[in-house]
């Protein structure tokens, strides 16, 4: 949470993994390993853990889950560490998340023998989910009066290599995460257009809304591994977009200023 000033942080349910993901990023931090290694790192994890569902061991493919979400988070403490920031790994991470999203899903869906579309619409339900979340994080670290500016509410621009990247890596990751990402910002946004002009979201509304975090999605899905509810999945992230009308109905009518 350290892209929001001390005053504004909220309880962030999606980033339990914070402290094991700080230490990380710390014993890293002297070595030669860069955040794009963490990047790679978690999605290796994320694939171990399709195989491991695909191969029924569904309570360690729900440990590798976990550990994923926690790498997620690893990589973007390491670039602070280093100080190297950069729209590569930015994107990178983005585009490794969605795949990964569908790749796990449709894994679900072959072990379950549950129908494809049914597939489809829990990873469409999924990515509103996590866009909502990060649409309006992105609004209050845009008002936060000592949050993190480099996030822009909707992407349309290709952002200038930073020292140390390359422009063609920083061109090409920016139009895969457009290909994949632009379909549910756009839906998103004209949900709720008039998100940017309202006030400073009080930390409770966040933190509720945190729910529809990745970190939190992944932790959902580990504990239904766990408790070898597998066919549950699909259809339970179908039906946890309900909250997506909740959300913005308490944005537009209690929080316009």
């Amino acid at each position: 949470m350290s892209k929001l000033s001390a005053e504004e942080k909220f309880i962030d349910l999606s980033d339990y993994g914070r402290p094991a993901a700080s230490a990380i990023a710390g014993g890293f931090s002297k070595t030669f390993i860069t955040p794009v290694h963490v990047t790679l790192m978690f999605g290796i994890c994320g694939l171990f853990a399709s195989w491991l569902i695909l191969q029924e061991y569904y309570a360690t493919a729900g440990l590798f889950l976990i550990l994923k979400s926690i790498l997620d988070a690893a990589d973007g403490e390491l670039a602070r560490l280093k100080q190297t920031p950069s729209y590569t790994g930015r994107y990178l991470d983005s585009v490794f998340d969605i795949i990964l999203n569908f790749i796990i899903l449709f894994t679900i869906q072959q072990v379950t023998g549950q129908p494809f579309w049914l597939m489809l619409l829990a990873f469409a339900a999924i990515q509103l989910q996590g866009t909502l979340y990060n649409y309006y994080y992105v609004i209050l670290r845009q008002k936060s009066s000592g949050g993190d500016k480099t996030s822009r509410i909707i992407e349309t621009e290709t952002p200038t290599a930073l020292p140390g990247e390359k422009q063609w890596s920083v061109t090409l990751l920016f139009k895969a995460y457009l290909l994949f990402y632009t379909i549910f910002d756009r839906i998103i946004y004209s949900l709720d257009r008039s998100a940017p002009e309202s006030g400073v979201f009080p930390k409770w509304f966040m933190s509720l809304l945190s729910i529809y975090g990745l970190g939190f999605q992944l932790l959902i899905m580990a504990v239904l591994l766990s408790l070898g509810l597998i066919e549950w999945i699909l259809p339970f992230f179908i039906s946890f977009s309900a909250g997506i009308v909740i959300f913005i109905g308490i944005r537009k009518v209690f929080l316009k200023e």
